[in-house]
Formats: structure tokens, C-alpha cells, sequence
């Protein structure tokens, strides 16, 4: 799988408090993303929280005061483990000019890392 680093949300991101990705993308910027796969790896193990919901989010400003939500998908602690692909799908449809990423973590988390990211692999 090719990553493009213009169209990295997150590279290998501390996800420890609720936060947006560390980067958002431009589609004027980086080209039109809107034909591909949204991925989503944990980099490290969580520890401590007791669930975390992934959100791909998209605005017509890159302050995303008015955000829009793509699509979400929530895991237990179980399911955030080293090396596991958390998320792969399609770009959602109705994109806007700007897409980051936002984590809602859920109890205290003391340890884990999420790289997330826009490639053209159709979901292989």
C-alpha cells in the first residue's frame, strides 16, 4: 500500500484525550481524495481507556467550526491492539474542502497510537 504523505490524518498520533488527527487535508491542495480508502492502524497497544470512536469529519473551513460527520466506528479496549487495522473503507460521498480525523477516547487512557490516512488502494 502506497501512503502519500499529503493525505496522512495521523502518523502514528498519541491518542490519549479526546483530540482531532494532527493533520487535516486540503482536497484543493492534495487533489481530489473523494475515489479512496480511509485506513486507520494502531501503532501502539491502548491501555486504560475503556473505548475509542474514530470519526472521519469534513468542513468548508479548516478551523471545522461547522464540521460535518462522514462516518464513525467505535472499539472496546479489545480491539486496539498493535498492528490491527482498525478501519478500511471507502471515502464516504460528501466530502467538503477540508477532512481530519477526531478521537473520542472514553475512560483514561495512558498509553496507545493510531496512524490514519487517505490511499488510493481500493480496499485490499
Amino acid at each position: 500500500m502506497l501512503i502519500d504523505s499529503t493525505l496522512m490524518l495521523s502518523d502514528k498520533q498519541s491518542v490519549t484525550v479526546s483530540a482531532a488527527s494532527e493533520y487535516i487535508i486540503d482536497q484543493t491542495a492534495a487533489g481530489d481524495a473523494r475515489h479512496a480508502t480511509v485506513v486507520a492502524l494502531a501503532d501502539e497497544e491502548f491501555a486504560g481507556l475503556s473505548g475509542l470512536k474514530i470519526s472521519l469529519q469534513t468542513s468548508d473551513d479548516d478551523t471545522f467550526a461547522s464540521s460535518e460527520e462522514l462516518a464513525s466506528v467505535s472499539f472496546g479496549l479489545e480491539d486496539l491492539k498493535t498492528g490491527r487495522a482498525l478501519l478500511k473503507m471507502p471515502l464516504p460521498s460528501g466530502t467538503l474542502r477540508y477532512i481530519r480525523g477526531y478521537y473520542t477516547v472514553t475512560g483514561t487512557a495512558s498509553a496507545g497510537k493510531i496512524s490514519l490516512f487517505i490511499t488510493d488502494e481500493a480496499g485490499r
